[in-house]
């Protein structure tokens, strides 16, 4: 895979074409991934994948009007053609007042910490194999598994780097290691499957691979015979593998483009208290060897931590570039460069623990569900409309029952938001971490 220099210097070279074939300004994002994985299933290896790619992005202006082209063809020549193309597609297009490059004096100086992102340990695929092979055995061997849809390991490492006509020139690596075990309980019409899976940036993070099989066994016997559960308006808990969904949701009704174009349910609630005062969301691009940190942004601007979410208030909005522009704000340095126009996202996000453990939490619940798992995709993000699939487990009196599944919750994200309660129970090792959070008043329905 290709290093930092040699990307930025694919970018400078596209970027200097791009001028001398009349953009007035441009900037190229350069990505690389490369990973291996290997899967078994009931003692055997089934599978061995490697993969690579490369693609760099160039985004050029005219005035103000802009295209975007992407290409994984890094001859001199190809890039020189791609550069002419993009200027002439920039030409014809529609003018947009709104886009452009970050602003010269926001640009990131390079004062983020350093974020240890990448091991220097590389697993070959023997390693791989024996992870996955025994992350599998630990959870074939939990009393109730009937059989398996396998065991996985996998590593990978990936590259961004971003320069722009205005001079910013910047890159940084990242790699990953990724441990999983699915494992099937039961028999015939009665059967059901869950999993563990845990990624991290360094492997001295990881849980062992016995432990990530033996939590995969013991969820999936722990949903053997379940119940459909009786409908109603009913308290909702939410576990930490499933409640990070609704910070999700959270932040895409945040970003910038959404509420440009009027289209998300906090609309006009800026500065609004949302959530109960004991809650926020906080936001860290800068913690060490995080999922989602990043020392800058998809522009170049640096990204800071922040609080999304202070004492129950919402605070700004998620901007890019070209959305502040829209909104007359300055941009927050959450621009994302999927290819050659910006999107918006966040980086490392939590909502804090509070006092009260997982059993006060539901101490007072008379009958209520606790969700560990969530199908479907029905939400609203104009309304906050939210009704979604959902399997877990009965609370009767205060304590956690038989499972249940086939049933739907419902509700509406705003007054979810506002009756929102959090336990104690935070784990930080997912880019998104909550610990079990309680919403009561939802809607409770049996298929």
């Amino acid at each position: 895979m290709i290093d930092g220099e040699t990307a930025l210097a694919r970018c400078a070279q596209l970027i200097e074409a791009a001028r001398r074939h009349g953009a007035d300004a441009a900037d190229a994002a350069a990505r690389a991934q490369s990973s291996e994985s290997v899967t078994v299933r009931l003692g055997q290896l089934e599978e061995v994948e490697r993969s690579e790619s490369e693609e760099i992005a160039l985004r050029v202006f005219v005035g103000a009007r802009s295209a975007s082209i992407e290409t994984s063809d890094f001859a001199p020549a190809a890039l020189d053609d791609l550069a002419e193309r993009a200027v002439a597609m920039a030409r014809v297009a529609p003018e947009d007042p709104h886009a452009g490059l970050a602003p010269r004096d926001l640009l990131d100086r390079g004062t983020a910490p350093t974020l240890d992102l990448e091991d220097s340990r590389e697993p070959g695929p023997e390693a791989l194999r024996e992870r996955a092979m025994a992350a599998e055995d630990a959870a074939r061997a939990v009393d109730g598994v009937t059989n398996s849809e396998g065991g996985g390991a996998s590593f990978g490492r990936s590259l961004f780097a971003l320069a722009t006509s205005d001079g910013f020139a910047r890159a940084y690596g990242a790699t990953h290691h990724s441990l999983s075990a699915v494992v099937i309980g039961g028999q015939g019409s009665a059967m059901q499957r869950d999993y563990a899976m845990r990624t991290a940036r360094h492997f001295a993070d990881l849980p062992s691979p016995r432990e990530i099989g033996r939590l995969a066994g013991e969820r999936t016997v722990a949903r053997l015979n379940p119940e459909v559960p009786k409908g109603g308006r009913m308290p909702v808990l939410f576990d930490p593998r499933v409640g990070a969904s609704l910070v999700g949701h959270l932040v895409g009704a945040m970003a910038g483009p959404a509420i440009a174009s009027g289209s998300s349910f906090l609309l006009g609630r800026e500065g609004a208290a949302v959530f109960p005062e004991a809650i926020e969301v906080v936001e860290d691009p800068h913690l060490q060897r995080g999922l989602r940190s990043r020392p800058f942004d998809g522009e170049g601007l640096g990204c800071l931590p922040r609080k999304l979410v202070e004492r129950g208030v919402l605070g700004g909005w998620l901007l890019d570039v070209a959305s502040a522009n829209k909104l007359g704000l300055a941009p927050t340095g959450h621009a994302s460069r999927g290819g050659g126009t910006p999107g918006v996202s966040a980086s490392n996000l939590h909502i804090p623990a509070s006092p009260v453990s997982r059993a006060e939490l539901m101490a007072d619940v008379a009958e209520g569900v606790l969700v560990t798992e969530l199908v479907g995709q029905g939400v609203n993000p104009v309304t906050g409309d939210y009704s979604r699939g959902a399997s877990g487990f009965r609370i009767v009196n205060g304590e956690v029952a038989g499972p249940i599944a086939e049933f739907t919750i419902a509700g509406n994200l705003l007054a979810m938001f506002a009756g929102l309660r959090a336990a104690d129970d935070l784990e930080m090792h997912r880019a998104v971490n909550v610990p079990t959070l309680r919403v009561d008043g939802m809607t409770v329905a049996g298929a």
